[in-house]
């Protein structure tokens, strides 16, 4: 597959970087960003991401494996800190040949040194500018900039992907991936002018066809309104936001630490039941109205990006 002509690699970091067609990344969410759709995301020519927040390193393995028989695309593993015990995992991701690596939960100057030195590519997810200066000067290829309108584990300092990404670019001179309200073309066109050289997609990837999560969830994301999550656990780390469902409704306001009552993830993201556990999920599902392939979410989103420039740079 040759490169897009909109993402030239000699002029977009994150193409060169990652050896992707496409710069768009799937989220590495827990249980979900596993070979079934990271390879969907690979074929379609951006980077599929397989997830270490679960903490089921044996399954990891088996995961990245797959991932070689289902792909000769390229792929990457996300090293989530402060879900992954085992202090062998730097060493267990190097073994297993990825070269494309992301950091996150956690201090940039655990990792950092050990995957450049075994020449792997690390960025670092940060949701703050000092996160973000601190992660540059520990020596990171490129950042993920996370805006807080995003799904999942959240800092307790919330800021938007409209303020928080152009202070950052403005700060720093590495390649940055935005995460955060991304589901389209013009959102990533939107990113691009604010300074990103490409995006992460969660909350449109856990809708995909390719998801592996109940359709329960799929047709809860569908039928959500822009207000339909949850910003939970704000005096607490990590803060989290999800689907608005009884169950995370109840605990908006608790004063005690709300990830003791997270529940059974498995029960949720694979059984369908929608109160088992927290659906952790983006704002964006408010623009989410059907269930996409991978590759038909990427290639129109490519395509918006290209029809949103081209009309920008018209006026």
């Amino acid at each position: 597959m040759a490169s897009h002509p909109a993402f030239d690699p000699a002029h977009n970091r994150v193409v060169r970087d990652l050896g992707v067609d496409i710069p768009i990344v799937q989220a590495p969410m827990g249980w979900i960003a596993r070979s079934q759709l990271a390879s969907a995301v690979s074929r379609a020519g951006a980077c599929g991401i397989i997830e270490t927040s679960s903490g089921e390193l044996d399954a990891v393995k088996d995961e990245i494996r797959a991932m070689r028989d289902l792909t000769d695309r390229p792929f990457g593993v996300n090293i989530a800190q402060a879900f992954v015990r085992d202090p062998g995992i730097a060493e267990f991701v190097i073994e297993q040949g990825v070269r494309f690596v992301t950091t996150s939960a956690g201090s940039p100057t655990k990792y950092t040194g050990v995957l450049k030195e075994a020449g792997l590519t690390v960025y670092h997810v940060v949701p703050t500018l000092q996160a973000a200066l601190k992660a540059v000067d520990a020596g990171v290829d490129g950042l993920v900039v996370e805006g807080a309108e995003g799904g999942g584990f959240k800092s307790l300092t919330p800021v938007s992907t409209m303020v928080l990404l152009p202070l950052i670019r403005s700060r720093v001179d590495v390649p940055i991936i935005a995460a955060g309200g991304i589901c389209d073309g013009p959102t990533m066109a939107a990113a691009f002018a604010l300074g990103a050289e490409g995006v992460q997609m969660g909350t449109q990837m856990v809708a995909a066809a390719e998801s592996p999560v109940h359709d329960n969830w799929k047709q809860a994301i569908i039928a959500a309104a822009e207000t339909d999550t949850v910003f939970l656990n704000e005096r607490h780390s990590p803060a989290l936001r999800a689907l608005r469902t009884t169950r995370t409704e109840a605990l908006v306001h608790a004063e005690h630490n709300v990830f003791g009552d997270f529940g059974d993830p498995q029960s949720l993201y694979f059984g369908g039941d929608m109160e088992a556990a927290f659906a952790l999920t983006g704002q964006v599902a408010g623009r989410i109205d059907e269930i996409r392939s991978v590759a038909d979410v990427i290639a129109d989103t490519v395509r918006g990006f290209v029809e949103t420039v081209d009309r920008l740079g018209g006026r």
